[in-house]
């Protein structure tokens, strides 16, 4: 099939560092051309790819100083899709809804993953505008707010079999946190569970703008008030490998629906079990008492330490193996593909079509980006 894959401009594919829906169009883009199909990536310049790579934006916004509003680009890129539209069979996109009034009358050969919360008291009345509009879930529970929207299909996120190594025999003697600095992510209980059994903590997470803050004021005067606690900041996926695959267990103390929690399955990877608070996506992701825990309160997570230090690591990669890998999601979504092909009575492979020149407006995307 001829698939464009749409993804968001803020990081590159994948990131380089802190980035959860750019890896996964990452890895999905990746395990699409190993399948045969004929992929397209719209994405930021700086990012690598076997597919072919369509540079919208010089390099991922987030990292370029010169742009203060991400919104132009997006709407510049869609412009430029929308004139080579044609050529694809399917237009998948992995940026909320920017898309949804422009491809609306195109709307089913689009598919629309939906990558962050629900629950905002807004988005129901955007699926109930755009009706048709066939959107994928990332687990059960994230269509739990929205349950009228138009679901092709869930379709749970996957790694690289091989991205991971797993450690079997794990010699670091400490609990690990990964993620973003923020609150619903737990890292102010995750120091104090470590400290409570009596564990050192090593802490990878990004710090966003919008909770530095949080962080200078909240979290790093608990971190610099002992020596058991070490901030690491934002990690590659190497540096990743080692701090799940040597750490005794990975906390995810969330306090908030997680959509789906992509750290849980880079620790099954690593062989890493997971301690994690009962929200969103938890309880599709792990498999209690074989994965990891999964508990209420901080006082269940004291309690369930000693069961989870004892899972099988063997076992636990198995589990990841089973059901977490790239190309079981890239197979996934194939499904859906040829389902929409089959609804609009097209056949599922199209032949390769000359590349249109690109729109007035996607010039003006270009040389504005490389003016910058």
């Amino acid at each position: 099939m001829r698939i464009a894959q749409v993804a968001p401009l803020m990081e590159s594919v994948p990131p380089k560092y802190y980035g959860g829906t750019e890896r996964v169009v990452h890895f999905l883009t990746e395990a699409l051309v190993d399948l045969g199909h004929d992929v397209t990536l719209f994405a930021s310049g700086d990012s690598v790819t076997r597919a072919d790579l369509v540079p919208v934006v010089r390099k991922a916004l987030r990292l370029d100083p010169a742009v203060a509003d991400p919104v132009p680009y997006y709407l510049l890129m869609l412009d430029w899709l929308n004139s080579r539209a044609d050529e694809f069979d399917v237009l998948h996109f992995h940026i909320d809804a920017f898309h949804f009034p422009l491809f609306n009358g195109r709307r089913h050969r689009t598919v629309t993953t939906l990558h962050g919360r629900q629950d905002l008291p807004d988005i129901g009345a955007l699926y109930r505008g755009f009706p048709g509009m066939p959107l994928v879930s990332i687990s059960n529970h994230q269509r739990t707010p929205v349950p009228d929207a138009s679901f092709a299909a869930t379709i749970p996120h996957g790694l690289p079999k091989d991205l991971l190594a797993p450690t079997f025999d794990p010699r670091g003697g400490y609990l690990a946190f990964l993620g973003r600095m923020s609150p619903e992510k737990g890292p102010l209980i995750a120091i104090r569970l470590a400290r409570a059994l009596g564990l050192q903590l090593r802490m990878a997470a990004k710090v966003d703008k919008v909770d530095e803050q949080y962080f200078r004021e909240v979290v790093h005067p608990e971190i610099a008030c002992g020596d058991d606690v070490e901030f690491i900041g934002e990690i590659n996926d190497r540096d990743k490998a080692r701090l799940l695959g040597e750490a005794q267990a990975l906390l995810f103390p969330i306090a908030w629906p997680e959509p789906f929690g992509l750290v849980m399955i880079e620790a099954m990877a690593c062989a890493t079990p997971v301690l994690a608070f009962r929200a969103g996506s938890v309880p599709e992701v792990i498999k209690d008492h074989v994965t990891g825990r999964i508990v209420d309160d901080f006082d269940g997570a004291l309690r369930a330490i000693p069961e989870l230090l004892a899972l099988d690591r063997r076992r636990i990669r198995a589990e990841f193996e089973a059901r977490f890998t790239a190309e079981r999601m890239a197979r996934d979504y194939v499904d859906v593909y040829r389902g929409l092909a089959r609804t609009i009575g097209r056949p599922a492979l199209r032949p390769r079509l000359i590349v249109q020149r690109p729109t007035a407006a996607a010039h003006v995307l270009q040389s504005e980006v490389h003016a910058g």
